[in-house]
């Protein structure tokens, strides 16, 4: 066979000599040799890369090499694709509008779990193909433009930080009922790697939780996140937020658009995020709280933007818990 055939692609797969040769297989000198030496019945089609052109697999590569971002490993090329997997445990990212517009480019394909899906580490969270045997390398080039773009990769995980986190529970609890919620709370916080620093019980008063509040936030390192149970969400003059208010936070959000958890709010003092639920019961259920829980402690800002990526996806049904951390996947939904 001729030399000028080193190079060309097997455009279907082959059996030669009892070996399954694949599709898209770059023919090297010794398989052209083979092929003059075997009968192989059929003609053979190959693909004879022009200038300009790419092989599936290093353009699969090269996209994927753009559209990874921190906290991914690359598995592969295995016929054009590559995987990007989970380097840590922590909340993964897309840049969900941008991914839309990169496979609107024909032949590129990017495909990836949910964007802020708890995963862990060694999960395949993307991944990234390039459907023919050859391609043109300015697609591929605008492709990676595209993923690149702006301040963020287009896929990435955050991974969980090791937070200091306060609780703040303005609600009668005794007994059983104490040891399960605190057992909960705990079982959130340290399964995501942060460690709770003290857990108060104080009555409903302004000034009783603004003391409780100034505790956690005006000390030397104050926490990085304070949740709180038993606060009237719907109250404007609930004792937690006139203590928020008096320490000179501000509430960032009343209710979240994701249902259960619907009644949750966000609020933040200085750099100390605040976290509330109505009761300290809603603890051991599975809400929103364990979407954005997962969140606040990978390093996302107690923000509206932080909140408003709820809406998608949430509606949390059962067949949702896959997208929940650990501990969550298994918890009882609340009624309503």
């Amino acid at each position: 066979m001729p030399a000028r055939l080193v190079g060309a692609i097997l455009a279907r797969d082959l059996t030669v000599s009892g070996q399954r040769w694949s599709k898209g297989r770059r023919l090297t000198s010794d398989d052209l040799a083979a092929l003059a030496a075997a009968d192989v019945g059929d003609p053979i089609s190959v693909l004879v890369p022009e200038p300009g052109e790419l092989h599936e697999d290093d353009a699969a590569v090269k996209l994927a090499t753009a559209v990874a971002g921190p906290g991914l490993t690359m598995r592969g090329p295995a016929e054009s694709r590559v995987d990007l997997l989970a380097a840590a445990d922590g909340v993964l990212t897309v840049r969900v509008a941008d991914l839309e517009r990169l496979n609107r480019i024909d032949p590129l394909e990017v495909f990836t779990a949910f964007d802020g899906q708890v995963v862990t580490r060694g999960d395949l969270v993307a991944s990234v193909k390039v459907a023919p045997h050859l391609v043109d390398a300015a697609t591929v080039d605008a492709g990676a433009r595209l993923a690149g773009f702006g301040s963020h990769p287009l896929v990435w995980v955050a991974p969980f930080l090791p937070r200091r986190v306060g609780v703040i529970v303005k609600e009668s609890v005794r007994g059983i009922a104490r040891e399960r919620f605190e057992a909960s709370v705990h079982a959130k916080i340290e399964g995501l790697g942060s460690e709770i620093v003290a857990i108060e019980y104080v009555v409903d008063d302004p000034d009783v939780v603004e003391a409780a509040m100034a505790g956690f936030v005006r000390r030397s390192d104050p926490v990085d996140l304070i949740l709180t149970a038993g606060a009237a969400s719907t109250d404007p003059l609930d004792a937690c937020y006139v203590a928020i208010a008096a320490l000179g936070g501000r509430v960032v959000r009343r209710g979240v658009p994701a249902h259960p958890g619907s009644m949750l709010w966000l609020a933040r003092i200085g750099s100390t995020a605040i976290l509330g639920l109505p009761t300290c019961g809603a603890y051991s259920k599975a809400t929103a709280a364990d979407l954005l829980l997962p969140r606040l402690l990978s390093g996302e800002g107690p923000t509206e933007r932080t909140v408003a990526k709820l809406g998608h996806g949430g509606i949390l049904t059962r067949s949702q818990r896959f997208r929940f951390p650990a501990y969550a996947r298994e918890l009882d939904a609340p009624d309503g």
